[in-house]
Parts: structure tokens; C-alpha cells; sequence
């Protein structure tokens, strides 16, 4: 069998998080009962004029800007004219001659190292509805609520050959935008959704194969399997002498395979014109200025960052800016507190152990600063200790508890009376007689058993350090 290449280009979608539609006052809110969230511009009615969002320009500006590309000063909207039931005016309004970004890169990591991954264009256009199939019923309903929603659709160059450097590309570009805060990237609500086009060709083959087009996928291990299920029917099919047909395919992800849906159309199947109901869009230096100076800190910078100014592990600080929210969640603790290390330690542990058995994702979390920061600032000042500490973190990281309320209600506080914990520890070494002589004997973790019994006895609200101390001095003086 010879060996094959598989190329890979990406067209993404991104819903911007804009509280408005591109080209009217609806709400982008998502989810609300069908068809509820439209008017008589987003819905195409007869005689009704877009106007366009301001704010859906300067998010794809800022987008441009933090994956390098030239931002067009002098753009345009054009009209690319389909017919499908969940578009309504048999057109949407999108970019193709003069795309508000252009020529960009991003820097991805696998194992394999460091690559760019280029690309062409950035553009913006509005959404279309979404198509409800109804199995009892065994008809197809409408949805206009996301009509209207704006979008910008991300296109790579053919760049990427494997679905490793794909997700890691998708990782990258998710984590930009939601630091950009110009998208949640909610793969489950649609907000990030990616249509690949793949291809294959004989290793060392400078012409690239037919390509294919799979379309939508939202989610990172749907699109893994779709790249390399449609990888290898692109190869056998050529093993056996026959041709790819270019062609727009679905991936159905519980029959791991792919279905033919229609021949793929190029841009004159469209029939795109200028237009005609929204003027150019003139992007003065001053306004891109502003633009750029407003370009928060992304993911990298940050990373480094806090290396260097937190002191904490580079693995540590890869997890927290790997979530925007986690990373928000750990500096403005750390502004209450001042324990970077402390604070990096109960993300790292106990919020991961637990978004682990919970199934949750980063930004699930419902727990704030200030209830971190108090439990933090407890431990510190010896009011409980970190036994008791993790059973707190875990009411408030389930129930949301006031750490302090919480401590004080259950009598959780730390027992610092030296005089109650000496007479419980002579009262266990007088009980434990085989442990004493133990440790008399030079067995010295036979000491540990009558620190365990103490800290029982004590209802794990005694210090364990002084705990120990106490017990090896009375011990000792045996």
C-alpha cells in the first residue's frame, strides 16, 4: 500500500457573544421557545432594511488583530444567494470579495513541535435558522431564533495534516476568542462549530487530492474520528482505483461513518453580488487604533506571566490559562489573599479532582474569589486546619457556602486550647501501653498511631502540627 498525506483546511464558525443580531435588535440569547426571538429583518419579510451591529465589527477586528492578520480598512458586505428552509430570504448576508481580515497565522504545539498554521481570511455574516427533525412525527420543523445571529467565519489555509494539529489549532483559536471576549465558544450551544475540508495525496505529491467537505461538527472528539474516518475512505477508495468525488459529506457520529449530502458548490453556485441595502464599511487608522489598544492579555502572555510573577510551576500555570475563567478565578483571588502558590494549589487539586468527579467543565464553577480567598485566609490564621479545610472547599464548591458562616455553624474552628488537647493525649498514651513501649523501644511510627487517636478524638479540629509536637515531647518525657 503506498503511503498518503492527508490535507486538512478548516472553515470555522464563531457566534459573537454581542447582546443583539448583526442587523437588527434581537436578542442572540440562546435557547427560548421557537421562533421568539425574531423579527419581520431577521426573518427576510418584504421591505425591511439591516442595519448594521457596530459592535460585530470592532469583535472581528480584535479577533483579526490577536491572529495577525491586515485588517481591511475598506470592506463590504455581499449577498450569497441559496434557498433552505431555515433561511427565509433565500440569502445571507456574509463577506467574499473584501473580507474584513485577511492573511493571518497562529502558532499551534503538538508533539510533533511548533507550527504555524495560516490564515486566509476572517469574515463577518449573519446566521441562519436552525432545522428541527421530529423522528415521532417524521417531519421537519423551523427554528428562526438564531437568523440573524452574527457570526464570523474563520478560514485556514490547508495547512494542518492530522487531527492532532486540527484540535490544537480549535484549542487555540477557542482560547483566543474567549480571552478576546468575543465569543463563549459554547461547542454544545453551536457557538464554535467547524466544517473540514480534507483531501489526500501520495507522500512526497506536490498536487493536492479531491477534497471533501464534512460540515458542522461541534465537538472536539466527533471532528477526531471524522477526520480520521474520512481519511481512510479517501484512501481505500483510491487503492481500489476509484475517484474522490468533491462533495459536501455528514458524519454521523454513532455509526462512526460519513453520508454524501450534495455535489460541494464553488462561489459562482451562489451568485454573489454586492449589497446592495448596507453601505461600505470604512475603517478610519483612529478607530483600529482603539481596537488594538484595547486587545486584553492573551492566553500565552499570560502564561508566562505567571511563571514569572507568581512563582508557580509551568505545567501548574498551563492548566489555569487553559480556561478563562479559571484564570480570572485564580489572579483575582490571589488580589484578595495575596498566596499565589496557595491559591494555584487548591485549583489545581481540589477544583480538578472534583470538576473530575462532578463531569464539569471550568467554566461551570460557581464558587467566587472572596469564598476562596476566606477559606485560604483561615488556614493561614490557624482557625481550621487543612483536613477541615478540604471538607469546606468541597460544600463550597458544591453548595456555595459562606466558608465562615459554614465553620462557625458546624463548630469546625480549630480547638487551640493547649490544656484540653495535653489531658486527651495523656489520656490516649495511658490507653495505648503496646504503642508506648513501641516507641520506647525505637519504633518511632508507633507514635503516629496515638497522633491518629488524638485527632480523632479531637474530631480532626486540632492542629496536626501541634498535635505531633505535643505528643513527641509528652512521649519523650516518659
Amino acid at each position: 500500500m503506498k503511503a498518503y498525506e492527508t490535507v486538512i483546511g478548516l472553515e470555522v464558525h464563531v457566534e459573537l457573544a454581542t447582546k443583539s443580531k448583526i442587523f437588527c435588535g434581537c436578542t442572540t440569547q440562546f435557547g427560548g421557545d421557537p421562533n421568539t426571538h425574531c423579527c419581520p429583518v431577521c426573518t427576510g419579510m418584504p421591505g425591511t432594511l439591516p442595519v448594521l451591529n457596530k459592535k460585530v465589527v470592532e469583535f472581528a477586528m480584535a479577533a483579526g488583530l490577536a491572529m495577525n492578520c491586515k485588517i481591511t480598512q475598506h470592506c463590504k458586505f455581499d449577498r450569497k444567494n441559496y434557498f433552505y428552509p431555515d433561511l427565509p430570504k433565500a440569502y445571507q448576508i456574509s463577506q467574499l470579495y473584501l473580507p474584513i481580515c485577511r492573511d493571518g497565522g497562529i502558532e499551534i504545539e503538538t508533539e510533533a513541535g511548533k507550527k504555524t498554521i495560516r490564515i486566509h481570511e476572517i469574515h463577518m455574516e449573519e446566521d441562519a435558522g436552525k432545522l428541527i427533525h421530529d423522528p415521532w412525527e417524521d417531519c421537519t420543523l423551523v427554528d428562526y431564533n438564531r437568523c440573524g445571529v452574527p457570526l464570523i467565519e474563520i478560514v485556514s489555509e490547508p495547512d494542518m495534516r492530522s487531527a492532532e494539529e486540527v484540535i490544537a489549532y480549535l484549542d487555540k483559536l477557542r482560547l483566543i476568542l474567549q480571552y478576546l471576549g468575543v465569543s463563549d465558544c459554547k461547542m454544545q450551544e453551536g457557538s464554535l462549530r467547524a466544517d473540514i475540508n480534507l483531501s489526500v495525496r501520495e507522500l512526497g505529491a506536490r498536487e493536492f487530492g479531491t477534497r471533501t467537505e464534512m460540515k458542522n461538527m461541534n465537538s472536539f472528539k466527533a471532528i477526531a474520528r471524522a477526520i480520521e474516518g474520512e481519511r481512510k475512505r479517501q484512501i481505500e477508495l483510491l487503492e481500489e482505483g476509484k475517484k474522490v468525488i468533491q462533495e459536501t459529506r455528514r458524519w454521523d457520529d454513532n455509526k462512526d461513518t460519513s453520508f454524501a449530502m450534495r455535489s460541494k458548490e464553488d462561489a459562482q453556485d451562489y451568485r454573489y453580488f454586492p449589497e446592495p441595502d448596507l453601505p461600505p464599511i470604512e475603517i478610519s487608522d483612529e478607530w483600529l487604533e482603539e481596537i488594538r489598544k484595547r486587545q486584553p492579555e492573551l492566553r500565552d502572555e499570560k502564561m508566562l506571566r505567571y511563571e514569572k510573577e507568581f512563582d508557580i510551576p509551568a505545567y501548574d500555570a498551563a492548566i489555569i490559562t487553559g480556561s478563562k475563567h479559571l484564570a480570572d478565578l485564580f489572579e483575582e483571588t490571589v488580589a484578595l489573599c495575596q498566596k499565589p502558590k496557595e491559591v494555584s494549589n487548591w485549583l489545581m487539586v481540589e477544583t480538578m479532582r472534583l470538576l473530575k468527579e462532578q463531569e464539569m467543565e471550568p467554566e461551570e464553577i460557581t464558587f467566587t474569589p472572596g469564598q476562596l480567598a476566606a477559606l485560604i485566609k483561615m488556614v493561614d490564621g490557624n482557625k481550621i486546619n487543612r483536613t477541615v479545610a478540604k471538607e469546606v472547599f468541597e460544600k463550597i464548591f458544591k453548595e456555595n457556602v459562606d466558608p465562615e458562616e459554614y465553620v462557625e455553624k458546624n463548630g469546625l474552628g480549630m480547638v487551640s486550647d493547649d490544656g484540653l488537647l495535653r489531658s486527651t493525649i495523656e489520656k490516649i498514651i495511658a490507653d495505648s501501653p503496646q504503642s508506648v513501649a513501641d516507641y520506647k523501644s525505637g519504633k518511632t511510627k508507633a507514635m503516629g498511631f496515638i497522633v491518629g487517636q488524638t485527632m480523632k478524638e479531637m474530631k480532626g479540629k486540632a492542629d496536626p502540627g501541634k498535635v505531633n509536637q505535643l505528643v513527641k515531647e509528652m512521649l519523650d518525657s516518659l
